[in-house]
């Protein structure tokens, strides 16, 4: 049944008066009670602590709060047995608790989920992931008192005939208007309510509006992996969003779904384009949080194009046009979160076609080729391997750097056949070297692998073939893949990497850190190596806070046995902060950039320290 959206806005209203952002933080050690409450306080909700389960029994009677963070091993009274006089008490049942606890065997969850818990933590624990798992069960509980509310005003219309028909006659309505799968307004109403505005602000010269155009990227990607039904519901993610968004922001006067990952918001009676772009800044925030859907944590960023209403414009198709174009800059320069229309911008739509067109071309004509970046020990000081880099050889601009590129064949699905040229290329370089025997035993060529690639039904036997076509030993090749090629189907994927593993191939988690997605399971998967994204490393300096999760990469690797990987060193201080923490290997500019394959086999007769210059950090 769908509700009329009346009665979803007046329980929408009632939920916000109350309060649901009480957190209640019961552990017994000072030091985590301060992480926390820090952490939740900066949050945004409001922080009740207590360091044992008497006096937490009587806080959460006392102060109702939305949520319980409750540690397990405590003196006198344990937590399982605080969450088990919880649920006893009417006044306490019904609050969520979620358990903290560096036990993290199967039996002591079960036994915590046994006495009442809603989910559970390990500790030590990631922030992202508390702020995830607490954001979730307010949710949840708001959700749950919003279809009572919902429930209650139910029982008084469904007694009266002619309100049922209201209700009949508002369904039609909203399926002519709205969304299916969000429920917002669709485009058409979008189109038809910003044509009122325009016609408005041609008699009232002082009225002020614009456009956002919202795409969200990555949003193929996210489909392929993890299918469509949790495509779906990162939609519905998105829109509850948004539509929180117009509550709490006057100017937002509509909030509309376009179709496929396309959104739009109309804002009228804003101050000035200062005050768009400070509102685009908003939206970026709240979309760049991550989503827990089905188990994962999804991270999707949007692109987003502004027009401002003038009046040039006399149609709703025409600035609508204008911010799906201004949408596209953004998309295509991935420094950007969002882009103000320009008239001289009406070529971009021209270019992609061309980018798309030539790249097609490209692939037939197999224009790319392959640069290698050597990875060093960075206590020997000695090559041990090469990332094989791609670059595109355009017979009219020269050579084009991946960022050009790359992001745009992951959103067109071209990432699969140039991934399968790059792997076949590598392979034979890979047996060049070694017919010219200018690779010891030791190196290895590390190759990507995109998340489309590896979820293609032909990837094993693909990448036998270019191993057995190019006559070189699977030890050679080590593939690359990002914690985003590991987060769908679970099941597929470790039987894809352990058929790997069987092929004798090693692999490596490229860009680490960046998403938290694989660290939940990241025991599980026969990996040998991750590598710390080039982020975390251009942050480091002689400051011990500068670190950052560095050392926890480096910890977590050694205790699953696992090498570990810098990226992007580029300078001395880098370095030795890498080697004090005991890093094995690294790789950037401060070594060397990526060469072509013709020049491999002069880098490795020349020593490590011939090709450094005076660092000059």
């Amino acid at each position: 049944m769908t509700f009329p959206p009346s009665l979803l806005q007046s329980a929408s209203c009632q939920m916000v008066n109350q309060q649901l952002g009480r957190i209640l933080i019961v552990d017994d050690t000072p030091t985590n009670l301060f992480v926390l409450s820090k952490l939740l306080t900066s949050a945004g909700y409001e922080v009740i602590q207590s360091s044992n389960g008497l006096e937490a029994l009587m806080l959460a009677q006392s102060h109702q709060p939305a949520l319980i963070l409750l540690d397990i091993m405590m003196p006198d009274m344990d937590g399982h047995e605080v969450c088990r006089r919880l649920r006893t008490v009417s006044a306490t049942a019904h609050i969520p608790v979620i358990f903290l606890s560096a036990l993290d065997a199967p039996l002591n969850k079960i036994q915590a989920f046994r006495s009442g818990a809603a989910d559970y933590v390990t500790k030590p624990f990631q922030t992202e992931e508390v702020i995830a798992r607490v954001q979730l069960q307010i949710e949840l509980r708001l959700a749950r008192k919003r279809q009572e509310q919902i429930n209650v005003e139910l029982e008084k219309r469904v007694n009266e005939r002619t309100q049922l028909l209201e209700l009949a006659h508002s369904q039609m309505l909203d399926l002519a208007q709205s969304d299916r799968l969000t429920r917002l307004p669709n485009r058409p109403s979008f189109l038809r309510r910003l044509d009122n505005v325009i016609s408005h602000s041609q008699d009232d010269p002082q009225t002020s509006f614009a456009v956002l155009f919202l795409d969200c990227d990555r949003f193929k990607r996210i489909n392929d992996s993890l299918g469509h039904r949790i495509g779906d519901q990162l939609l519905k993610g998105i829109a509850r969003r948004l539509t929180n968004l117009e509550q709490k922001h006057v100017e937002v006067d509509m909030v509309a779904r376009f179709g496929g990952d396309e959104f739009g918001i109309l804002l009228v009676g804003i101050a000035d384009q200062t005050a768009v772009t400070a509102f685009a800044e908003t939206v970026y925030g709240i979309l760049s949080r991550p989503f827990l859907l089905a188990g994962h944590n999804i991270f999707s960023t949007a692109s987003i194009g502004m027009v401002w209403g003038d009046s040039s414009y006399a149609s709703a198709e025409h600035l609508l046009r204008d911010a799906d174009v201004a949408m596209y800059q953004a998309k295509a320069h991935m420094h950007l979160k969002y882009c103000w229309f320009e008239p001289g911008m009406h070529h971009l739509a021209v270019k992609l076609l061309n980018l798309e067109t030539g790249m097609r071309l490209a692939l037939q004509r197999e224009e790319f080729e392959v640069h290698y970046q050597p990875i060093i020990d960075i206590r020997r000081m000695k090559v041990v391997g090469f990332e094989a880099l791609v670059r595109w050889r355009h017979p009219v601009e020269g050579l084009i750097p991946p960022n050009d590129f790359i992001p745009f064949a992951e959103e067109t699905g071209f990432i699969v056949e140039l991934g399968a040229q790059v792997l076949k290329m590598a392979c034979m370089h890979i047996s060049d070297w070694e017919k010219a025997g200018v690779l010891d035993s030791e190196i290895t060529i590390s190759v990507n692998i995109a998340a489309e690639q590896l979820l293609q039904p032909s990837i094993l036997s693909h990448i036998q073939h270019c191993i057995d076509s190019a006559g070189i030993s699977a030890h050679r090749l080590r593939l690359e893949l990002t914690e985003r090629a590991l987060i769908g189907d679970h099941e597929l994927v470790d039987e894809i990497l352990q058929a790997l593993k069987q092929q004798n191939i090693r692999l490596s988690i490229d860009d680490f850190g960046t998403g938290y997605s694989a660290l939940s399971y990241l025991h599980q998967l026969p990996v040998d190596c991750l590598k710390v994204d080039r982020l975390f490393v251009k942050s480091i300096t002689d400051d011990p806070d500068s670190l950052g999760i560095v050392p926890l990469i480096i910890s977590m690797a050694k205790t699953m046995n696992m090498e570990v990987v810098a990226e992007g060193i580029e300078n001395s201080t880098q370095l030795n902060q890498l080697q004090k923490l005991g890093c094995q290997y690294g790789q950037g500019y401060l070594f060397h950039k990526a060469v072509g394959a013709d020049e491999v086999a002069a880098l490795l007769s020349t020593p490590i320290y011939s090709w450094l210059e005076p660092a000059s950090d």
